[in-house]
């Protein structure tokens, strides 16, 4: 989620201070995304610095509020019009877990899934319960939260299975009590690959 985005859309609707924009940014994504003042408040700094917001004169000690610009908006509709991709998302950490798992000797390959399965599947049964008491005919706010919500589930789904599908892929390619093999030391005078994806895995 990108913090600068969503506080530009939340000045998109009316100014607001700092404290404001973290309890609004909060109840529109129902807490998934807790942000602390500090974040938010830098943020700001950049967005001013930038020429995306401008702030309000203090006014007697109160909290300045902040309003957004032309340039704030540019950057926001170009935002709201450019989709998401893969490689602008953080990696995956468990991925990476689960591939050096493979490669770590002593480390129970079998056991990290198990682990990260059972956690995976609590959240999907607490998101779910939270889903239950949904209301039929939700307010903007309230479908806002649901929608971040489904968005969790399908995930935590799509982690199960693909947990599943690991393990069966391990039971595969190594037998139990099968040795975990060596790796080799890398040679300096090889070419680097980094940030490419290895042939045959694309």
């Amino acid at each position: 989620m990108s913090i600068r985005h969503g506080l530009l859309a939340l000045l998109q609707r009316e100014p607001a201070h700092g404290y404001q924009l973290r309890a609004d940014f909060e109840a529109g994504t129902g807490a998934t995304w807790p942000l602390n003042i500090g974040q938010v408040y830098s943020t700001l700094g950049r967005l001013e610095r930038d020429g995306c917001v401008v702030a309000a004169p203090d006014s007697g000690g109160r909290e300045k509020d902040y309003a957004i610009t032309d340039t704030g908006r540019a950057e926001l509709h170009a935002w709201f019009a450019t989709p998401v991709q893969r490689a602008d998302r953080p990696r995956d950490e468990l991925a990476i877990k689960l591939a050096m798992a493979l490669v770590v000797p002593g480390v129970d390959v079998a056991a990290v899934i198990q682990a990260q399965r059972s956690a995976t599947l609590t959240t999907l049964r607490d998101c779910t319960r939270l889903k239950v008491d949904a209301p039929e005919r939700p307010t903007d706010a309230e479908l806002s939260f649901l929608l971040v919500l489904d968005s969790l589930i399908f995930a935590a789904e799509a982690e199960a299975q693909w947990l599943d599908h690991c393990e069966a892929r391990l039971a595969l390619h190594r037998p139990a009590g099968t040795p975990l093999p060596r790796v080799p030391a890398p040679d300096p005078g090889a070419p680097s690959h980094t940030g490419q994806v290895p042939q045959g895995r694309r």
